[in-house]
């Protein structure tokens, strides 16, 4: 009898040029999908994706769409390849959007729309410069929290990811992150390390960009969950439309409790998580959140091979 899986979902920083073009190359789905995500966004994601640049690439308002349709490819995929659905999906920031999606939440065209909508908000809301990341390493979570609160002085910085035991990210104004690296190295952190983003995701700052898209959502139909999904913000199911909008835009302003997810997906059962989308991010923290869950990404044909000869072990 087949492993009961567990499907989750990247978020921003997984993305690269050429992500999925051998399993594209296997299965038409893939290339389908980014072209109904791109007459969407009246937008090629496939080429932005396949060739660049780079920079256009990590626009956050062009990496969120074709994230959000990189995951949904390679879902579709592993739709052709499962004998059974998942028993709970969950996603990584952006990643939450895809899992709504995978379980018949939202409809592809509608997310991609409102993704779209959501970097920009998150772009506008913090001049590129004045904010910042940081993965602090080597320091618990309550650690993180002391250092945050030291170096603030009147401005924002908090813990924004709970990634993984002793990996916590960082996020707020520029000049505290900076007091923040200095302060966690002096605190015994094994390293400190901005982050290439260009906003800083999940902090206060990104409060007028979640009144933005709090409007925007409105706008969107919401279906009831065909599998079960837990959220950043309260690593809970969110039942009815209302319940998922709110946590949508609590999140952007909200901490990703990613450990706690994690620890969830275990209790629910899961035997095997698969991590849909291009790289092996979330299979790494999975990996360090519960060395006895496996978890395997799937991103071309080889790791597609891998990850169903483990889930019918």
């Amino acid at each position: 009898m087949p492993n009961k899986i567990a499907i989750t979902f990247p978020g921003q920083g997984s993305q690269s040029v050429g992500m999925l073009a051998e399993l594209a190359a296997a299965f038409p789905v893939v290339r389908q999908t980014f072209d109904a995500g791109s007459d969407a966004l009246a937008l090629d994601l496939w080429s932005l994706s396949q060739r660049g640049p780079a920079e256009a690439l990590n626009a956050t308002e062009n990496t969120q769409p074709a994230l959000l349709c990189a995951g949904i490819a390679v879902m579709r995929v592993l739709d052709q390849h499962l004998a059974e659905p998942p028993i709970v999906m969950a996603g990584h920031s952006l990643g939450e959007y895809t899992a709504l999606v995978a379980a018949g939440v939202l409809d592809l065209a509608d997310a991609v729309r409102l993704v779209a909508q959501r970097g920009r908000f998150m772009q506008e809301a913090v001049p590129v410069g004045s904010g910042a990341m940081a993965a602090i390493l080597g320091l618990d979570d309550a650690a993180v929290s002391a250092v945050c609160e030291q170096a603030a002085q009147g401005q924002v910085v908090s813990p924004v990811n709970f990634n993984a035991p002793g990996q916590v990210v960082v996020a707020g104004d520029a000049d505290a992150i900076a007091r923040v690296a200095d302060l966690a190295k002096a605190a015994g952190a094994k390293r400190a390390l901005l982050l290439d983003v260009s906003v800083p995701s999940h902090c206060a700052l990104m409060k007028p960009a979640a009144e933005r898209l709090r409007g925007a959502i409105q706008d969107v139909a919401f279906a009831a969950p065909t599998v079960p999904v837990l959220h950043n913000v309260s690593v809970a199911e969110a039942h009815d439309a209302d319940s998922i909008r709110h946590a949508l835009v609590e999140q952007l302003y909200s901490p990703v409790r990613w450990v706690e997810t994690v620890e969830a997906i275990r209790v629910r059962g899961a035997e095997v998580v698969l991590e849909a989308g291009p790289g092996k991010v979330l299979t790494g923290l999975i990996k360090r959140i519960d060395k006895t869950l496996p978890a395997l990404p799937v991103f071309d044909p080889a790791s597609l091979e891998k990850a169903m000869e483990s889930i019918n072990a």
